[in-house]
């Protein structure tokens, strides 16, 4: 069996790939540029990808594939339809990351609430040594415990978010974008509800025409003035023009991302404009702790030996 990698360097460095290369002829590419993929997937029977799109222009030239296997949950970057016609399998690995991503929505939200980046740097630069007093509170920070935490999106990721935002005291409510998840344990509040009830607001759902800019102005000012926005869920969900504009009001507090609209963040965006105190951008990683990728290589090595059993483990088309 022939196996392409086209993107291994979006999984990490430090993941082992050796189970995959166990299951037959494998070429691994770190990243592969769209005018690229024709000629490295022509021959194979197996393409693992990421991010790299795969379409007709690329795919009709792939006469022995077999399997598209997806190191993702997401598959906007494949032709569904085109695969199908074909009769190429496609598969993906969902619920890898969701500890990661709820650790990492925890993480993100302490690093705002308690100001840790100016503590930090107050220590690291010597004044502290220099302090008469044995605490230097300078900036105030809060604590969760009677809080109200508004989740939009109450998948797999949201309901592990609530669980954890449970254990700290808060109250959790939520939004349903699909308007399907009615029965969590949770109180399911429309979007004005949460919007003016949470002090802090984490995006968990997935981009489509119905969340796409669904946090515009509008409703960044209806939050809470002292209110944190978490957005782990897709880039295009907030408005980052009126995003900025917000924080510039002081409509709220603060912001902590993992995803943005155009990844990498362009040199121009406007969150540059803004003082650094009110928000905190990660590049797209909370999917990617150890523990999450090493589970995603296993699956992906499940998905490609569950197909060449007749399997339908995972699979999309």
């Amino acid at each position: 069996m022939k196996i392409a990698i086209l993107d291994a360097k979006t999984l990490g460095a430090d993941i082992d790939l050796s189970p995959i290369e166990a299951l037959g002829e494998v070429a691994i590419y770190d990243l592969t540029a769209p005018e690229e993929v024709y000629d490295r997937i022509e021959d194979v029977d197996v393409v693992i990808v990421n991010k790299v799109v795969l379409n007709q222009s690329n795919l009709e030239g792939a006469k022995n594939l077999k399997l598209i296997a997806l190191f993702a949950t997401g598959f906007n970057n494949i032709d569904l339809e085109y695969a199908k016609k074909r009769e190429i399998g496609v598969a993906n690995v969902a619920g890898y990351s969701s500890k990661s991503v709820a650790q990492h929505t925890f993480a993100m939200l302490f690093h705002l609430l308690e100001q840790l980046s100016f503590y930090d740097s107050y220590v690291k630069s010597k004044a502290y040594t220099q302090s008469d007093t044995f605490a230097y509170i300078a900036k105030p920070f809060y604590e969760l415990t009677d809080k109200t935490w508004g989740i939009i999106g109450m998948g797999a990721i949201g309901k592990e978010v609530a669980r954890l935002a449970e254990a700290f005291g808060t109250k959790v409510i939520y939004y349903s974008t699909s308007g399907h998840n009615q029965n969590t344990g949770y109180e399911c509040v429309d979007l004005e509800t949460l919007l003016t009830s949470s002090d802090v607001i984490s995006i968990h759902a997935p981009l489509n025409n119905k969340t796409e800019n669904l946090i515009g102005y509008e409703a960044l000012c209806k939050m809470k003035a002292s209110s944190i926005l978490i957005n782990v869920g897709r880039g295009k969900i907030i408005d980052e023009v009126d995003l900025a504009k917000a924080l510039k009001e002081d409509r709220i507090r603060g912001v902590a991302l993992d995803v943005l609209a155009e990844e990498p963040i362009h040199a121009t965006h406007p969150l540059y404009e803004i003082d650094e105190s009110k928000w905190f951008v990660t590049p797209h990683i909370a999917w990617a702790s150890v523990e999450a990728r090493q589970t995603l290589v296993r699956e992906v090595v499940g998905n490609i030996e569950g197909f060449t059993r007749g399997e339908m483990r995972n699979r999309l088309v």
